[in-house]
């Protein structure tokens, strides 16, 4: 793991969308959209309809939500969807 990504994971219910290293994330939070970097700050936020924008090494992915959480942790980011 490179010392500018973190591990991250999505999933809904049912199935994982991505599981892997991520340089950044952004998020569609309640409070308004944030952006999540290695070594962020501990955080948990729940997320409101928006999409989720994903930037690893490779590539650029997104996902439409509806709604979901988000917890940051320990370089670390789960996101339920």
């Amino acid at each position: 793991m490179s010392t500018h990504t973190f591990k991250l994971k999505v999933s809904k219910v049912d199935r994982l969308l991505f599981a892997g290293e991520a340089i950044s994330i952004n998020l569609p939070g309640t409070e308004g959209e944030f952006t999540v970097l290695s070594n962020h700050e501990p955080l948990i936020s729940m997320l409101k309809q928006g999409t989720i924008r994903i930037e690893t090494q490779e590539k650029h992915r997104e996902f439409d939500v509806k709604s979901g959480i988000c917890e940051v942790h320990n370089n670390s980011v789960t996101i339920l969807i």
